[in-house]
């Protein structure tokens, strides 16, 4: 039986990305389960809202300066080897959350988590292009980007039933969310040491003709890309473009997602409990289905550069539009900017990796995902910060909804530079 590319990448998709899809699952999940906590934990501990907007934004500091420094770590030490360490830190420190009971112990272990997890992002969308063809890429990484709505839909409900084990053994709730989702993603780490092959050449799950046909192909892509030094390719003023893109990309999804929990109790007239946990799950079973088809399109018609900017562009105008519509229209815009920052994520991916190439590339994607870092990180802030300022919450949602229409603008001047 002959082997085609097809098959070969088909073989390769079933192996890698559930696994990839579980450790995206239980990163993002660790990063964004203080959200569900907001309310209890800030009164548990004393913490301020805008304690709590920099703890939250905090993470993505040095999250974001030290993505590129880890994907070089990654092509030197291997993918396995990396990716198992940094994933049993971070779940340990997720752990340590559960003892964070003051701000100065807050602030400590989201600086520590945003280290632990710097590496596991960049990482796995470098990953994806050492494996995967480039007319497959923005399939695969949707695939991949499942695990953010995912997490927030099976999350919310367990995060929110965790929390109603407050009082349990002595401990309020959210102790048991933070110990019980951190063991999860350091039983993971453990895992990852005997599952992950480094590179198609090592990869214990293809035949020795399976490899070569997969390998000649990253090969023959790899000659046709911009082969450059690592500051040449951040001298690349296109880089740079991506960057400020991605950013504003991010500055969306994270100006939903710490608060969505919290706005759907607002819509619903209750606190953050188990049935506000339940709705807070829809949107992000709708960006789930979202982030499924709309990259498989933008694949099959090779268009990046539009259906990126397309939902994008909803996304920022959903978000303006739940501040000021009723109770069930506010659900449904939640639901629209939802999907459409989570479905514009992989297209965008695809094309930064579809000029780049090595250490390069390597670096490039850390350099643009430190801009998302930035911008996750300002976004709590530039939300809280806008409703003070015009003593509305109206404004936090039209900011960021704003940040998030000029990136969709920014993607659109892309041509110019191409």
């Amino acid at each position: 039986m002959s082997v085609t590319l097809p098959s070969v990448v088909n073989k390769t998709k079933w192996r890698l990305i559930p696994f990839m899809l579980m450790l995206y699952i239980l990163a993002f999940l660790d990063r964004s389960n203080i959200g569900f906590a907001k309310e209890t934990y800030q009164l548990d501990i004393g913490l301020s809202n805008e304690a709590y907007a920099l703890g939250a934004g905090l993470f993505f500091v040095v999250y974001a300066f030290l993505g590129a420094p880890a994907n070089l770590c990654l092509r030197k030490f291997g993918a396995k080897r990396w990716i198992g360490v940094t994933t049993l830190a971070w779940g340990a420190l997720s752990m340590a959350m559960g003892y964070a009971d003051s701000e100065a112990k807050f602030l400590t272990v989201r600086v520590l988590l945003g280290i632990a997890e710097a590496g596991f992002f960049p990482g796995m969308i470098y990953l994806t292009s050492q494996w995967f063809p480039q007319a497959n890429r923005a399939s695969v990484m949707g695939l991949f980007y499942m695990g953010a709505p995912l997490a927030m839909a099976f999350g919310s409900p367990l995060s929110g039933a965790l929390l109603e084990l407050h009082g349990m053994l002595g401990h309020p709730g959210w102790y048991w969310m933070f110990i019980i989702e951190g063991a999860l993603a350091f039983a993971a780490g453990i895992w990852t040491f005997f599952y992950l092959d480094d590179a198609p050449i090592s990869a214990r799950f293809l035949s020795p003709a399976e490899k070569e046909l997969l390998i000649n192909q990253l090969n023959t892509e790899e000659s046709k890309k911009v082969s450059s030094s690592i500051l040449e390719a951040l001298k690349n003023p296109k880089i740079w473009h991506l960057a400020i893109i991605y950013g504003t990309i991010q500055c969306g999804v994270y100006g939903l997602i710490f608060f969505l929990p919290s706005q759907v109790a607002s819509i619903m007239g209750s606190s953050v409990n188990f049935m506000t946990s339940v709705v807070t799950a829809i949107p992000w079973l709708c960006a789930l289905l979202g982030t499924y088809f709309i990259p498989r399109y933008s694949d099959r018609t090779q268009e990046r550069r539009k259906i990126a900017a397309a939902t994008l562009l909803v996304g920022g105008i959903a978000i303006m539009l739940s501040s000021v519509a009723g109770p069930y229209g506010a659900i449904i815009a939640l639901c629209l900017s939802a999907t459409a920052f989570f479905a514009c994520q992989p297209i965008f991916w695809a094309i930064p990796t579809s000029i780049l190439s090595g250490s390069a590339l390597a670096v490039s994607i850390g350099f643009i995902n430190m801009f998302g870092a930035l911008f996750s990180f300002a976004a709590p802030i530039i939300r809280v910060h806008a409703e003070n300022m015009f003593n509305s919450p109206v404004a936090g949602l039209v900011a960021i909804g704003s940040v998030a229409s000029v990136g969709a603008l920014a993607i659109m001047a892309l041509r110019k530079q191409s």
